[in-house]
């Protein structure tokens, strides 16, 4: 059984802890704010876009003049794998789902005879892939010193994995991240960005109706498609960066009730113990007093 002092110094920690838990659920949820009102932005443009392209490449059909990063190399073999998660830990299972269900696709890959690469964006989902897959690692990109992630940096990724793409290296590409839907719920996506894959819009959409472009709807998608990478990564780091402030403010709220809960049994052990303590002290007083 723990003394009185060790039961003492245990709470005090726990409180420290607390303390440090609640700060940090705070921190999150102001942060969280403006990570959700920076995804919620850039949604319209994302979802506009794609029905855009939509239109596009649903008028130019399976043509051998359609852009290679629509039409894809003709080939199924190497794929890569791009898994965005966060710099840091304390966010609950946020890094992990994501990892997960990155692993998952890379082990389906590979039991079907398929060549897999991956990159990893955020320290923390580059220590998970690693240690199943390191034979499959080619590059790391390190946002440690990036505090609001800007369309230039998913322009920055975006470059890398066009130039690997024009080199030959892989034949299709996916980007996994988190969707936020809100404080408790984030939800672990996977979406393919080589050849890219849209959704042909609605026939009462604005962008169903007929249009006339100029240029040739091919010169407009080997224009659009590079910019439509660089936006579907774009897209999925804004959402990671809801997604880990939500995730944080919820672990970190749940740390502080089970401190709290904690504290209050130690307390209450700590309140016996001493009870213990007084009433042997008491026996011990009126023991020595009746031999007297």
């Amino acid at each position: 059984m723990p003394s009185l002092k060790d039961l003492k110094t245990r709470i005090e920690s726990v409180k420290s802890t607390r303390k440090i838990t609640k700060a940090m659920q705070m921190v999150a949820a102001a942060k969280l704010r403006r990570a959700q009102e920076s995804a919620e932005a850039a949604r319209p443009y994302t979802e506009r876009f794609n029905a855009v392209m939509g239109k596009l490449s649903a008028s130019i059909g399976p043509s051998d003049s359609a852009p290679k990063l629509l039409s894809g190399t003709g080939a199924d073999q190497t794929h890569l794998l791009v898994v965005m998660t966060s710099e840091r830990g304390l966010c609950g299972g946020f890094n992990g789902n994501i990892s997960r269900m990155a692993k998952a696709e890379a082990a389906k890959l590979l039991a079907a005879g398929k060549t897999v690469k991956i990159i990893t964006v955020g320290k923390k989902g580059r220590d998970a892939v690693k240690r199943d897959f390191s034979d499959h690692f080619i590059d790391h990109v390190d946002m440690t010193e990036i505090k609001n992630v800007g369309y230039v940096d998913a322009q920055s990724i975006a470059a890398g994995v066009l130039s690997r793409f024009e080199a030959g290296e892989f034949d299709v590409a996916k980007i996994f991240f988190s969707r936020f839907e809100n404080v408790v719920s984030q939800i672990p996506t996977m979406q393919q960005i080589i050849p890219a894959v849209f959704d042909a819009p609605a026939d009462d959409a604005p962008e169903a109706s007929f249009y006339d472009y100029e240029p040739d709807e091919q010169t407009i998608l080997a224009d659009l498609l590079p910019r439509g990478v660089a936006t579907a990564i774009f897209s999925g780091l804004l959402e990671n960066g809801a997604s880990e402030q939500g995730a944080r403010m919820s672990a970190m709220d749940n740390a502080t009730r089970n401190a709290g809960d904690m504290i209050d049994k130690l307390t209450i052990e700590y309140n016996r113990s001493r009870q213990a303590v007084i009433t042997n002290e008491l026996i011990e007083i009126i023991s020595g007093a009746e031999a007297l």
